[in-house]
């Protein structure tokens, strides 16, 4: 529905833009026509008032003479010398040859009016465009601009508008599920405490994981919590940041699955500013989508790089089936997904750590066919 109403604003600023271009050019055609006549006019009385047969009447030719107060005329006689000009006010330009550089400009843009004078002598008439008329064939463009930023100001604010109601919609979304979240975890918590402290035959290990679960659950609601607020980022070694992730989803899929950290005595030695919750769920998106893309079998590796420049680049290369090129931005936008069940919300939520709360980007640097994809997280440099 959007791309069809993008379609609609876009057709009707080019009729309104045709219109305008067509509408103005014909306009011009016919003062060009007016201007000309008017000029054919004028021409005609400077030779009847020149004729010693003429007997009409002379103040009526004077006073179509003197109603040219528009458009600019230069009078040049049989040896092209200039004899006369009107309505060019050469006291505001430099140089002494104004008048014969504006005759070249003439003769390049009207056919000159000749016409008997005196004695058999032969004038021309050379004339341009009036300025109002110039003025009116550079006004569609104008118009034109002026409707393209009208219309740049109101997509942006379309835009702006949108992002912000779905950036409301977020974090209502998110601290509604987190508190939902934290009533029946703390309930759970206190169930597991009395199960251990009145010795109900309950291993100890089953109490262990139990409690490991609900801090699970905690890290969860914590991280829905952060969503619309302003995170505090801290400082941390990146190995640990990634070790506990990939740790956490290495121990809850499939031995067909390797996840790993290439060169992990270097990694241990870059540190990195970072929401650690936060951060720890872009990694797990990016681990889970991964895995699926795999269909459950294959390698995942993080690579990282620190380079000269301002950024520590982290790349996650999976063995996945890839992604089409006409997809790869596709990816990050909200409800977007390739399963049959789920909202296609993961990796919208990762684009919107990194980028909203970590100042960095992630996009997909490269994906082929059957071949996998690489994704890389830029995150500044401490």
């Amino acid at each position: 529905m959007k791309r069809v109403l993008k379609i609609l604003l876009l057709t009707f600023a080019f009729l309104i833009g045709f219109y305008s271009l067509w509408y103005t050019n014909r306009l011009v055609e016919r003062l060009e026509l007016r201007e000309r006549d008017k000029i054919a006019t004028w021409a005609d009385a400077t030779r009847l008032i020149a004729s010693p047969d003429y007997d009409g009447d002379v103040n009526f030719l004077f006073k179509i003479i003197e109603d040219n107060t528009t458009i600019p005329v230069i009078l040049t006689d049989n040896t092209g010398a200039i004899r006369g000009s009107r309505n060019l006010d050469s006291s505001n330009y430099r140089g002494k040859n104004f008048l014969k550089e504006k005759l070249k400009s003439m003769e390049l843009e009207n056919e000159p009016i000749e016409i008997e004078y005196m004695a058999g002598e032969t004038i021309k008439i050379y004339h341009e465009n009036s300025e109002l008329l110039n003025q009116l064939k550079i006004y569609p463009y104008f118009q034109l601009g002026i409707i393209a930023i009208f219309l740049g100001i109101s997509y942006f604010t379309f835009s702006y508008t949108r992002r912000s109601e779905q950036n409301k919609v977020w974090a209502g979304m998110s601290k509604e599920t987190a508190h939902q979240l934290g009533t029946p975890i703390s309930s759970l918590i206190g169930w597991v405490d009395y199960l251990r402290d009145n010795n109900y035959d309950v291993p100890d290990h089953v109490l262990d994981e139990i409690n490991h679960d609900l801090n699970r659950l905690n890290l969860i609601t914590e991280r829905f919590s952060k969503i619309g607020s302003e995170p505090v980022l801290m400082t941390y070694g990146l190995f640990e940041v990634l070790n506990e992730s990939v740790s956490y989803i290495n121990s809850r899929t499939s031995d067909k699955v390797s996840i790993t950290i290439e060169n992990p005595e270097k990694v241990n030695t870059i540190f990195v500013s970072v929401n650690k919750p936060l951060f720890a769920w872009v990694i797990e998106n990016l681990c889970k989508n991964a895995i699926d893309a795999m269909d459950g079998e294959g390698r995942i590796t993080f690579i990282v790089h620190d380079n000269d420049s301002n950024f520590i680049f982290i790349d996650i290369h999976d063995t996945g089936k890839g992604i089409p090129v006409n997809k790869q931005k596709t990816i990050f936008k909200p409800g977007y997904t390739t399963k049959k069940r789920g909202w296609g919300l993961g990796l919208s939520l990762v684009k919107r750590i990194i980028e909203n709360y970590h100042q960095g980007k992630i996009y997909v640097k490269s994906s082929s066919n059957g071949k996998g994809t690489l994704f890389r997280i830029e995150l500044l440099k401490i």
